[in-house]
C-alpha cells in the first residue's frame, strides 16, 4: 500500500521555497538558466520558472529549457531506457550562466553525472546548480543536491512514485515497499526507483523511482 508523503498542496509549497532559496542563492534572476531533465524534471523545472518570474518581474522571458541525458548513461549496455527526448536550450545559451538543472528524485546520482556532462557538450556555465523535489538518499557517486524538496530516508527496496498533472491522473508523491513482480511501463507512468540504475528521469518507468 503506497503512503502519500507529499500531497499537491505540498508540492506546490516545496517548489515556491525551492524557487526563493534559488533567488537568494543568485542574487536574483540575472543569468540565471533552469534545466529540467525529462520527463518530470521538465515540468518541475517550468513551474520553478514561472514562480520565479512572478517574483522577479525583470526576470529573462527565455528562462526555462530541458536537457536530456539519456545517451549519456553509463549504463545504457544493461539497461533499455526510454527514447531520448529534445534538449531545449534557452536563447542566449549556458556559457557563463547558473545553470541550475531540476530533476525530480536524487537516487544514485548517474543521471545527473549524465546530465553534466551532456550539459559541458553544450557550453561551460559559470555555475551549476541542482535542484530536486525529493532526495531518497543511496548515492553511488559525489553528488549533493543544492535546493531539496524533501529529504526522504528510504530502504532500497522501497520505491518514490512521482505523480505530477501534467502527465498523470493526480499529483502526489508516495512511498511503497518492495517493487511487485508486474512493473507498470511507458513513459507517463508513475516514476518509480528500484536500484541504483533507475534512478534518473530517463527510467523507462515514467514517475517511480
Amino acid at each position: 500500500m503506497a503512503r502519500t508523503v507529499l500531497s499537491q498542496a505540498d508540492i506546490s509549497r516545496a517548489l515556491t521555497r525551492i524557487s526563493h532559496e534559488i533567488l537568494e542563492s543568485n542574487r536574483g534572476a540575472g543569468g540565471l538558466v533552469i534545466l529540467g531533465v525529462p520527463t518530470r524534471g521538465v515540468f518541475l523545472a517550468r513551474r520553478i520558472a514561472a514562480i520565479i518570474q512572478r517574483i522577479e518581474p525583470d526576470a529573462p522571458a527565455s528562462l526555462v529549457g530541458a536537457l536530456d541525458a539519456t545517451m549519456y548513461r553509463d549504463d545504457l549496455a544493461r539497461n533499455i531506457t526510454r527514447t531520448p527526448q529534445p534538449t531545449d536550450i534557452p536563447a542566449g545559451g549556458v556559457d557563463g550562466k547558473t545553470v541550475v538543472l531540476v530533476d525530480d528524485v536524487l537516487y544514485s546520482g548517474r543521471t545527473i553525472r549524465a546530465a553534466l556532462d551532456a550539459l559541458s557538450d553544450i557550453g561551460r556555465p559559470r555555475v551549476v546548480r541542482l535542484a530536486v523535489l525529493v532526495d531518497r538518499g543511496h548515492r553511488e557517486l559525489p553528488i549533493r543536491a543544492d535546493f531539496v524538496g524533501k529529504n526522504l530516508p528510504t530502504s532500497t527496496d522501497e520505491r518514490i512514485n512521482v505523480r505530477l498533472s501534467e502527465v498523470d491522473e493526480l499529483e502526489e508523491v508516495s512511498i511503497e515497499g518492495p517493487r511487485d513482480e508486474t512493473r507498470v511501463t511507458g513513459d507517463a507512468a508513475p516514476r518509480v526507483f528500484h536500484d541504483a540504475f533507475d534512478e534518473g528521469s530517463d527510467e523507462p518507468d515514467g514517475g517511480t523511482r
